[in-house]
This record gives structure tokens, sequence and C-alpha cells, in this order.
């Protein structure tokens, strides 16, 4: 019995200590926000399925990276960054963070050059 038990914990151990999963974009307010609260943006430069936002324009909007064990489904997808890495997509649309947000909840590049907006359902 006590060997069982020992197992039991072991086991359970084991799982707990497997990597944590990210979570997909979710729903904040009627927009789309990242695990950590920050707002998501669209580009209308972009085309579905692509991103337009190259090297130079990423670094002032990073995309919205998905983790390797991140899952899609949905109206949810990933398309590839010029980098090649993974990036969360809305109906196709590609999204990405602000540089110039600095806490959840802000929304600064809303309306930027009137190509930049937040990623609403």
């Amino acid at each position: 019995m006590q060997k069982s038990k020992s197992l039991f914990l072991l086991l359970a151990c084991a799982v707990l200590a497997g990597p944590a999963l990210a979570e997909m974009p979710k729903q904040n307010n009627g927009q789309w926000v990242d695990g950590s609260g920050a707002t998501l943006y669209t580009f209308d430069k972009d085309t579905p399925g692509k991103s337009a936002c190259d090297a130079s324009c990423a670094q002032n909007w990073p995309p919205a990276l998905a983790e390797a064990a991140d899952k899609a489904g949905g109206d949810w997808s990933f398309v590839q960054t010029h980098d090649g890495k993974r990036q969360w997509a809305y109906k196709g649309q590609p999204l990405y963070r602000f540089v110039k947000d600095k806490k959840p909840g802000d929304a600064q590049g809303d309306g930027i050059k009137g190509i930049w907006h937040i990623a609403k359902p």
C-alpha cells in the first residue's frame, strides 16, 4: 500500500513539473489581449495569413508569438514571421503588441497612422 502511494505521488509530481502550456489570446473588455493582458493589434497592410510587418516594423510592433506547445483552432491560427517564428492570427489576421504599451490595458497603438487597430472579436 505504501509503495502505491509513493508511486502515485511521484507520478503526480512529474506531471506537475512538466512545462506549462501557454494560452492563446483572450478577450478582455471587447478586445483581444495576450496572456499578460497586453493589448493586441492588427495591421492594415497585412493580408490574411501573411504579415507585412518586417524586421524594422517589428521593432515597434513585436509579433504576438506563440509557444511551441500552443494549439490553434476555430478562428485562431498561426502565421510565420519573417524570421521563421509562429505568430498568433485571428481570422487570418496576424496579431501584434505595441512597444509603448507598458502595462496591461494600455492601448497607445490604436489608430497610429490610420493603419494600426486594436484587435477585436
